[in-house]
């Protein structure tokens, strides 16, 4: 049976060509060239690779390459149990280096920022934090005034029975605050820039 490798050795042999010159005119490895000729298919590459090899065999060697790439694709039968061995892939190790430094502080940076706008922002629309030290729940008032004090956020504002006061620059607050007979709770509001308010309330009995 007429096969593309017999074609080609014959060829090349009337033109008396050695592999090794042959695989010099095109550029094709002579254990190729004589796999191809002996139809030893486990030695070569696919199929589409072989048939570029074919194709410029059969141009140096003036063949017909429809010829040869057809009588090729008819015999080309590689063992089942052959399987072609992968080149191993080699990871490209990573390399720390000045570039890789000015990243990664980008990086810190940028992730520092955007975790303290986050806090400010969660504390913009937070509800201000209150506690309020006097007058206890209950407490009996024998006189006009009652002092009120506690402690806020700094930058929050305060009224204590709608009355504005003075909130210290650590949060504290005091204030003396005129009572009467008709005045049964004392109610102290906080107010942060955004609106948000935080309120207590403690009930007296004024006597």
């Amino acid at each position: 049976m007429k096969t593309a490798g017999n074609l080609i050795r014959e060829t090349r042999l009337k033109l008396n060509l050695s592999r090794s010159e042959l695989g010099n005119l095109t550029r094709i490895k002579t254990n190729f060239i004589k796999a191809i000729e002996e139809s030893d298919w486990n030695s070569l590459p696919e199929l589409p690779v072989v048939i570029g090899f074919v194709k410029s065999i059969s141009h140096f060697l003036d063949i017909d390459d429809n010829l040869a790439v057809a009588l090729l694709k008819r015999e080309y039968k590689p063992s089942k149990d052959f399987v072609k061995i992968k080149e191993p892939k080699f990871k490209r190790k990573l390399i720390w280096g000045p570039r890789l430094t000015f990243l990664a502080g980008i990086l810190i940076v940028i992730f520092v920022v955007i975790g303290y706008l986050g806090l400010q922002y969660k504390k913009f629309n937070s509800p201000p934090s209150l506690v309020l030290n006097t007058p206890q729940e209950g407490q009996v008032i024998n006189n006009d005034k009652i002092k009120v004090s506690g402690s806020t956020d700094p930058d929050a504002t305060v009224e204590i029975n709608n009355q504005p006061v003075i909130v210290e620059e650590n949060g504290n607050f005091e204030e003396d605050i005129n009572v009467s007979a008709q005045t049964t709770q004392i109610k102290v509001v906080a107010r942060s820039r955004s609106g948000k308010t935080t309120s207590i309330s403690r009930t007296i009995k004024v006597e």
